[in-house]
């Protein structure tokens, strides 16, 4: 009898973070975007989509780069097809500046808001439409029970969705299942190449339900995100080319 009980807890538990957006292994042998041994941070070692994630910025150069990480994810995932739909309430992203995700501006569907209540509004009803590769949104708050709602509406249309937190007030709770900062990191250049290196950042997961919290130095080189070496030595400043201004 115990070992029934295990196996069916065991289950249970598989089948919550199945809803959750964490896939198993058993099904998926190829997680559709590669962080490399970030993964290592997610049930089942596989980034979770399906689900909703939170990036805190609350400084213009923390926004700058999550713009960046977050393009790098979202241009992964409309490989395997669908759009984009990209809400703000005070959008400075410069669209041409994708295509160093590999993402085709045409591809993404801006939509830009006065008021933080309409963008919300926008964000749950763009997650529901199961055809949307990812769904991207810049507002200052959202609360826990904004959160959920998204949250459950992600877990019936499997859409991935990527939140901005732009406010410098402390994060509130959230039911988000991944809490990430992005900070811009110095580039490298490579032998003999005037000019600006690839993007660098210090990735931090705060909070990853049911994983492992941690920090990377990563680099969007060759089409993908890698991880740096400890050894690696930058030698100039990142331009942060996705805001204006």
């Amino acid at each position: 009898m115990p070992a029934v009980k295990a196996d069916i807890i065991s289950q249970l538990q598989q089948d919550i973070l199945r809803m959750q957006g964490f896939r198993s292994k058993l099904t998926d042998t190829v997680p559709d975007i590669d962080l490399g041994p970030v993964n290592t941070a997610f049930p089942n070692a596989i980034f979770p989509t399906g689900a909703v994630h939170e990036f805190l910025c609350a400084f213009r150069e923390h926004a700058a780069a999550a713009t960046g990480f977050v393009s790098a994810l979202a241009g992964n995932l409309m490989q395997r097809g669908g759009a984009c739909i990209w809400i703000s309430v005070a959008r400075t992203l410069f669209p041409p500046s994708l295509k160093t995700f590999g993402i085709e501006p045409d591809k993404v569907i801006f939509i830009d808001l006065q008021r933080i209540k309409d963008a919300l509004w926008a964000l749950e009803e763009a997650l529901k439409c199961d055809g949307i590769a990812a769904v991207i949104a810049e507002i200052p708050e959202i609360s826990f029970t904004q959160s959920r709602r998204l949250q459950l509406v992600v877990e019936q249309s499997k859409v991935t969705g990527f939140i901005l937190r732009t406010s410098t007030r402390a994060a509130s709770t959230t039911a988000c299942v991944t809490r990430w900062k992005i900070t811009p990191l110095s580039s490298e250049l490579e032998d003999g190449i005037p000019g600006v290196g690839a993007p660098r950042w210090h990735v931090e997961l705060l909070k990853v339900r049911n994983g492992r919290p941690g920090a990377w130095k990563m680099e969007w080189t060759d089409g993908k995100c890698v991880v740096i070496p400890d050894n690696a030595t930058p030698v100039i400043v990142q331009e942060q080319q996705l805001k204006a201004g």
